[in-house]
Parts: structure tokens; C-alpha cells; sequence
């Protein structure tokens, strides 16, 4: 599968995990994306994250099942 590219707002830094997954399309809502950082589903780099609102800057890599999600800067 194609990794996702997401550009960050240039006049933010970071993007907060839960908003992530939904801004990209792997869950409906924010509170749908805590649930499945909370499950551990999520990684973040290659390790597993389980706080709701890490934040997630450019360069970094967000994996969540199946799909890997790209961080650049806007």
C-alpha cells in the first residue's frame, strides 16, 4: 500500500495523534482515534504509542493497521 502524505499546517508544528488519523481517513472522529491509539494499534517510528494526543511533528512516521502515514512539513 501507498504510503499517506500529510502536509502539517505551516503555522502549527505538529498535529495531535488522535487528529491524525482522522484528518488522513483511518477513523471517523477524534474520539474514534483515541480508542485505537488506546487499543495499540498505533505506532509511532516503529514503537507503539498509547498517548491519545502525542504530537506528531514532521519527519516522523505514523503506522496504524496497515497503512503508514508520512509527516512533512507544509
Amino acid at each position: 500500500m501507498q504510503p499517506i502524505r500529510f502536509e502539517l499546517d505551516p503555522s502549527h508544528d505538529h498535529v495531535e495523534l488522535n487528529q491524525l488519523l482522522k484528518l488522513v481517513g483511518l477513523c471517523d472522529s477524534g474520539g474514534a482515534g483515541k480508542a485505537m491509539v488506546a487499543s495499540g494499534v498505533v505506532r509511532v517510528d516503529g514503537q507503539v504509542e498509547l498517548r491519545k494526543t502525542c504530537k506528531i511533528r514532521a519527519g516522523q512516521t505514523v503506522e496504524c493497521e496497515g497503512s503508514t502515514i508520512q509527516v512533512v512539513s507544509g
